[in-house]
Formats: C-alpha cells, sequence, structure tokens
C-alpha cells in the first residue's frame, strides 16, 4: 500500500518551532499524512533531550498518524545540514558532516542532505559523502519556495540519492503540497519505515504527482515565475510592515 510521508518537520522542541508536537500530528493527519518525520535542530538538544523527545513522540502516536523522531545536525559554519532519522544516540552540535555521516552509518540510522540551496551548501558537498547519504532535498519549501531546487537535480545524479521532498516547517508559510509516498506492505513503525527507505520504495509527491524528472522540466518555468511573483509579493509586505514599525505615534 502507499503512505504519505510528510518530511523535515520542526515543532517547539527545536528552539526556532511555532508548533507544538500535538498541534502537528493532528494538522498533517488531517491532511492525508501517515507518517511525521520530524527532524529537530541539535541546536540545543543532549543525549538525555532525544530521549524525553523519542518517548513524546511515541506518545503521539496512532493508528492515524506515526509521529517519527529525527534530528537535522548542522556543521560549525551552520552551512551543510542533515536530516536524520533512526536508532542513532545524540551526536552532539556543529560535527563535521563527514565525521557526522559515519557515525549516523554506523548506528545504522539514515541521512538525507537538506537544502542543498542554502548558502550553496552543495557547493561544499564532497565526494565521500555520497555513499553516506540516502537522499538529498530537491525541493525544500522554505528556502526553495514554491519551485524546486535548481541546484539538487545535478547533485542527486552524481551522489546517486533518492530525491526527498521536505517542508522544512517552521510557521504555517510553509504549508505545501509536498510529500514522500513509501510503499509499505506491513505496520506503519519505525522500523518498518526506516526499512522501506532503505530499499528506496519511497519517492517524492507535488499536489499528489509524482516528481519527476519530467515534471520538474515541464513545470519548472511556470512555477518559476510563480515562486519569483511570490518572493516579490513577499519582499513588498515585509517593507510595508518595517515602514509601519518606523512611522512615529502621533
Amino acid at each position: 500500500m502507499e503512505v504519505l510521508a510528510t518530511c523535515h518537520v520542526h515543532s517547539k522542541w527545536s528552539y526556532d518551532g511555532s508548533w507544538s508536537l500535538e498541534a502537528l500530528s493532528a494538522k498533517f493527519s488531517r491532511r492525508g499524512c501517515r507518517v511525521l518525520m520530524m527532524t529537530e535542530h541539535d541546536r540545543g538538544f543532549t543525549a538525555v533531550r532525544l530521549e524525553q523527545y523519542r518517548e513524546a513522540c511515541a506518545q503521539l502516536s496512532s493508528d492515524n498518524i506515526f509521529v517519527m523522531p529525527g534530528i537535522e545536525y548542522s556543521d560549525s559554519e551552520n552551512r551543510v545540514h542533515v536530516l536524520v532519522w533512526g536508532p542513532v544516540p545524540f551526536l552532539g552540535e556543529g560535527l563535521p558532516t563527514g565525521e557526522m555521516l559515519e557515525a549516523v552509518k554506523a548506528a545504522n540510522g539514515l541521512a538525507v542532505l537538506a537544502h542543498p540551496g542554502r548558502r550553496d551548501a552543495w557547493k561544499s558537498f564532497e565526494p565521500s559523502w555520497a555513499d553516506l547519504l540516502l537522499g538529498i532535498e530537491v525541493w525544500n519549501r522554505k528556502y526553495d519556495g514554491w519551485a524546486p531546487s535548481k541546484t539538487a537535480p545535478e547533485l542527486i545524479r552524481a551522489a546517486g540519492a533518492l530525491p526527498f521532498a521536505g517542508l522544512d516547517f517552521h510557521t504555517q508559510r510553509q504549508s505545501f503540497p509536498l510529500t514522500m509516498a513509501l510503499e509499505m506492505d506491513e505496520n506503519v513503525t519505525e522500523g518498518n519505515v526506516l526499512n522501506c527507505l532503505r530499499s528506496r520504495r519511497c519517492s517524492p509527491r507535488v499536489f499528489g504527482f509524482p516528481l519527476n524528472e519530467g515534471l520538474v522540466r515541464t513545470a519548472s518555468p511556470l512555477l518559476g515565475v510563480a515562486e519569483k511573483s511570490r518572493r516579490t509579493v513577499a519582499s513588498i509586505a515585509r517593507q510595508s510592515r518595517l515602514r509601519a514599525q518606523r512611522k512615529p505615534s502621533a
């Protein structure tokens, strides 16, 4: 059967999250999501906090939605970010990416390179990472907006990685119909989700359609125009708010 997963989601357990785990599980369950793949920032986490977090995710999981704990690791320059799931102990903050990826593999976890276009993170990509990464985000709603990444496709081909779609959800602004479709015959558990991903029985979806190279090639020009318009409107709105804040009161 096909199970829809929403990936790269932050709650108030992250230093910059704005939604509780309870609110997120309710929101995405209503949208037909069966697996919520959380990715809290490593900043401020500890081994004890990770165990508490895993327990909180387990308590919220139900027959309607499975809340899967995960951590987003950042290097010391806060440039390269990697999403990690599985039975991985807390590895610490600011680790070199190669060292962190080796530790994830040793712990039998899975790693996905996040938003390669953010701060030109793709330029830091090292060939040795290819065998340690399951996937690379081809579309990150927060940083790519309404159009897929321009830099990710070539990186995915070079690394032989799976294309991932992630919301990078922090606020309602990141709501968007980007999901991962998982082909699963078993019950939805952490182990079965991990096995599904390892066997590459998964693919990205946008508006319910497979996000393949053909769709990206066909739709990218139109989506690019829409994203440019969105950024222009957002910039105008921000400038208007700033002017209003600077305006002296009567």
